[in-house]
């Protein structure tokens, strides 16, 4: 039986064309995974199927769940489809949800708007519909707000509004991409298990191709608003045909380059027992306060040159420090040392400018109203003696270069590139001050393995041709195994192991650091399944 049946969808906005002959199937109990780069029509598929598309939009084709046309219905009868047929995860929980509004109101108007009951009703619904996802109303009561859940705990709300009223299918849209490996690992079998529980069918959007291989059925593969190729899952893994598949899974598995670290260099950062605390609210108003320690008594040395990766699942603490060793947080004990000053808001210019940020939203850190070239300047208010006028044109040419970018492109605004040219341009003004260390916060998890690949490539090639060291922060393991030489381990604002890269990877001592690797998923050894394939399909 089929459950959703999507055949020969076309869309265009505009003169735009954005999705061509899309043709994929869903049967109950089912998750197939539409994957490919950022452009590729992903999303706009789902939201095609989700009919909530611009006015602009023209589209073509069928789109049949069950025996209904969704593309003939009127939005009436859509609104009335949306959460009771069809359920919608979206990529970031807190954009989803109402930051005024109380967990427990939000999901039991979700079950109001489909069904006549009362408030308390719909209220005890929500509780057990909370529960049911893993957020039990004796620790999360209904009347907590988004702010005071963590990022997973958010997407369980999300999920809970989706399912409230145990839809037909499910589209999940990137619902772990912003989330460490452990708590991803949680939400993903979450999501399994309700898909067996309820017979749902899962529509998974996603670039990870390790949770694809992990979870789907069968994958859609699209580049471009095609479907390039689709199959049952090891079928497809063991015998890719369509080139762009295999460019696809051969750059999740790209490894980087990386230029041998130099020794005997003095510390350019050194962390010594650095412990960092915070207030917390009074319970009552003459209680006396207390506090949360978020970093407990970290040391760790950067070297001229060296690569440094810092692991951690969410709250562990890593922003906590990287806001610390920026100047941006004071310590309540211990010191952090950049270039041999003391960190401090108030340090010298000269040995702040030494150390730069590259941030993982690089959008939401630039000024959408400025062009690029004045963007990248930014640094230039910590030099006593910026240069102007034609060098400083020379200069912004030379680092968009750097960056594999074109001196032109100082002229445009940042609304024009996409995601990884402005990565490369958050690269770039961190480049400019000629640094001594960069600090890169999350720079590659939102971008999908074939941009993720290039900007690895880059940072590495800038770590050879400058002697850059760098503080590599992410959730995502098998990105810091590639690109550093050392790793840092933190659980609950302390380092728990640490060591040479590929011995942490290999020999993990610390059960946290074990947890974190299993937890990661892997893709499979493609060889293997080829293996198995043809085994399976070799006649008696």
């Amino acid at each position: 039986m089929t459950l959703l049946s999507v055949q020969n969808l076309s869309l265009s906005i505009g003169p735009l064309s954005i999705l061509k002959d899309v043709t994929f199937s869903i049967a109950p109990g089912e998750i197939v995974a539409v994957t490919g780069e950022s452009g590729s029509g992903k999303s706009m598929t789902a939201l095609a199927v989700m009919q909530l598309l611009p006015d602009s939009a023209r589209t073509s084709g069928h789109i049949m769940l069950r025996d209904e046309e969704l593309t003939a219905q009127s939005e009436k009868s859509l609104c009335a489809m949306r959460g009771n047929c069809i359920g919608m995860v979206f990529q970031e929980p807190m954009t989803a949800l109402n930051p005024l509004h109380t967990i427990g109101k939000q999901v039991a108007e979700t079950i109001r708007m489909h069904a006549v009951m009362s408030k308390a009703e719909a209220e005890a619904q929500a509780a057990a519909m909370l529960t049911r996802v893993g957020l039990p109303e004796d620790r999360f009561p209904l009347s907590r707000y988004p702010h005071e859940l963590s990022g997973g705990q958010r997407q369980r709300v999300v999920i809970a509004m989706a399912i409230a009223r145990r839809p037909r299918l499910l589209i999940a849209d990137e619902p772990t991409t912003a989330l460490d490996v452990t708590t991803q690992a949680k939400i993903l079998d979450l999501l399994k298990d309700l898909v067996e529980e309820f017979d749902m069918g899962l529509l998974m959007i996603t670039h990870d191709l390790a949770v694809v291989a992990d979870m789907a059925d069968r994958i859609v593969v699209m580049r471009k608003g095609e479907v390039v190729e689709q199959g049952d899952t090891k079928h497809l893994l063991a015998h890719m045909q369509h080139p762009y598949t295999k460019a696809l899974f051969a750059a999740s598995r790209h490894q980087v380059d990386l230029p041998n670290a130099e020794d005997g260099h003095a510390a350019i950062l050194s962390v010594q027992n650095a412990v960092r605390d915070y207030a917390l609210p009074r319970t009552k108003l003459f209680a006396p306060r207390s506090f949360h320690r978020a970093v407990k008594g970290i040391s760790f040395d950067i070297h001229k040159g060296e690569r440094v990766g810092l692991v951690g699942e969410s709250g562990c603490g890593k922003s906590t420090l990287t806001r610390a060793i920026l100047g941006l947080e004071p310590l309540q004990d211990g010191s952090i040392a950049a270039f041999g000053t003391p960190v401090a808001p108030d340090m010298p210019a000269q040995a702040r400018i030494k150390t730069q940020v590259v941030f993982q939203d690089p959008y939401s850190s630039f000024n959408p109203r400025h062009k690029v070239g004045r963007i990248l300047t930014e640094p230039f208010h910590l030099v006593d003696t910026p240069p102007t006028g034609v060098a400083l044109t020379q200069v912004i040419g030379e680092v968009l270069t750097d960056v594999g970018l074109q001196p032109s492109d100082a002229q445009k605004y940042i609304h024009e590139f996409s995601g990884g040219q402005r990565q490369r341009i958050a690269i770039a003004r961190a480049l400019i001050t000629k640094p001594e260390l960069i600090i890169f916060d999350e720079a590659v998890s939102a971008l999908d393995v074939s941009i993720r690949a290039q900007i690895l490539d880059l940072i590495a090639d800038l770590s050879r041709r400058h002697n850059l060291a760098y503080l590599f922060i992410s959730h995502d393991l098998s990105v810091v195994r590639s690109v550093t030489d050392r790793v840092l381990v933190m659980q609950n604002g302390e380092i728990v192991e640490q060591g040479e890269t590929e011995t942490v990877f290999t020999a993990p001592q610390h059960p946290y650091t074990q947890t974190l690797i299993n937890a990661a998923p892997v893709l499979p050894d493609l060889a293997a399944l080829s293996d198995n394939t043809e085994t399976a399909h070799a006649p008696a």
